[in-house]
């Protein structure tokens, strides 16, 4: 699986299962999750890259700023997943 900064994984392992995090940082390993809300921006959550799952990419004013290396606020982190979880969860349901 090639996960990339500013990328959106769900965790699929440990008491956050299901859960949904912006991956802020990554090593060869580990990926470093914040969901602006558990886990801040200022204190990723260290996560081996086997434990996530990728969603599908989309583009949005918080990923560009991940990836720029801008400073994020914990409420753009948090409103940006309420919206991909919505959207994530009407299309499992629905099909």
């Amino acid at each position: 699986m090639d996960v990339a900064r500013s990328d959106v994984v769900r965790s699929c392992a440990g008491r956050d299962s299901g859960q949904l995090f912006f991956v802020v940082e990554l090593d060869e390993s580990y990926v470093y999750l914040a969901d602006g809300k558990g886990r801040r921006g200022e204190k990723p959550k260290r996560k081996k890259r086997k434990h996530v799952a990728l969603l599908p990419r989309r583009d949005s004013r918080v990923a560009d700023k991940i990836r720029s290396g801008d400073k994020v606020l914990n409420s753009e982190l948090r409103r940006e997943l309420a919206v991909i979880g919505q959207t994530f969860n009407s299309q499992n349901q629905g099909g």
